[in-house]
Order: C-alpha cells, then sequence, then structure tokens
C-alpha cells in the first residue's frame, strides 16, 4: 500500500502588504540603530564635559532604549514574513511556521485517531466547540477569508482546538483519515 502524503505552505495572499511591512520594519530597525548612535555620541560627549551630570543618564538612558529598540525589531523582523507548513502523512499532521523562508519552527504533530472532533470553521459545529468552558485556541492560518478548518481534541486533560487553512485536498485526505463521526457538518 502507498504512502498518503502531502506537504502545504500557506502564505499571506496579499504578498504586496506583507513586503511594504517588511521594507518599513527593515527602515524603523535601521533608523532606531542611528538614533541610538546619535545617543551614544551625546552621552560620551555629556561625559568629556560635565562627567556624570543629568545630561550624561538622560542620553545613556535613550540609547539604551533606541538601541534596544533597534536590536529588538532587528531580531525579529523575519516574523513579518511568516508562513505554515502543513504535512500529512498517514493519518499524521506535522505543523511548522516558517519565518521569511529561512527559519523553521516546529509547531507540534498531531495524531488525527486521537481528533474527537473535525470540521469547518464556518459550520455550525465550530461555534459549539468553540464556546466551551476551558477551550485553549491555537490559530495556525493567515488568511482569515480562507476556507478553515478545525481540529478538536483532548490532551493532558486540556480542551484543545486548532485551528488551520487547508487546500480541498488536504482537506480530502483528513476526512478519509478520521474516525467515523469526527467529521461534524453542523
Amino acid at each position: 500500500m502507498m504512502d498518503q502524503f502531502l506537504e502545504e505552505v500557506v502564505g499571506m495572499r496579499n504578498k504586496g502588504f506583507q513586503t511594504v511591512a517588511y521594507i518599513l520594519v527593515n527602515i524603523t530597525w535601521v533608523l532606531m540603530a542611528i538614533v541610538a548612535f546619535f545617543f551614544m555620541n551625546t552621552m560620551t560627549q555629556a561625559l568629556s564635559m560635565t562627567g556624570f551630570s543629568r545630561d550624561f543618564f538622560l542620553a545613556l538612558a535613550l540609547f539604551l532604549v533606541f538601541g534596544a529598540a533597534a536590536v529588538l525589531i532587528f531580531l525579529r523582523r523575519d516574523r513579518v514574513r511568516t508562513e505554515y507548513e502543513y504535512t500529512f502523512t498517514n493519518g499524521q499532521m506535522d505543523f511548522a511556521q516558517v519565518y521569511n523562508n529561512k527559519k523553521r519552527k516546529n509547531l507540534g504533530t498531531m495524531n488525527l485517531r486521537n481528533v474527537e472532533a473535525c470540521g469547518l470553521v464556518a459550520s455550525g459545529s465550530f461555534q459549539r466547540y468553540i464556546n466551551m468552558q476551558g477551550i485553549k485556541r491555537t490559530n495556525w492560518f493567515l488568511n482569515r477569508d480562507a476556507e478553515l478548518l478545525y481540529f478538536y481534541f483532548q490532551k493532558d486533560g486540556q480542551k484543545r482546538i486548532i485551528i488551520i487553512e487547508p487546500s480541498e485536498e488536504m482537506t480530502g485526505m483528513i476526512k478519509r483519515s478520521l474516525s467515523q463521526g469526527v467529521w461534524q457538518i453542523n
């Protein structure tokens, strides 16, 4: 018997907005670094002229704030271009988050036999599960207008729901791998 395998990468449909945001984030961290450098110069100038004065400590504080902001934005800038990767292999789903086609973060693995309910987010069954008391919701999708799919299951006594945006082909493979009665229509 052949293995069932399908891998999908889901990205934002509006790539133009994502590109503009990425450019703005890069401009922002460069500007923050320039301002931090300016305050470093002001700080050394104040130190040489007046010693450890109020001007020195003000310049030091502003240098640290702008420098920290520049470093933080630089380290997080790849998250602007986020994609999700879904891998279906013989009834098992693997989820990953990919940042700027460079960094990959594994989100987890789920065996579809452990799923208690699955269906489209647009169905009435989703509202029944999402409104349950104490449920933990995890969104692994980017496009709100896509046909979203949910998985409801319990792990370590915690009620969980995962929402993804698979293609029709992957949705069909998921449906065929679920136990009878798990696919919810309404």
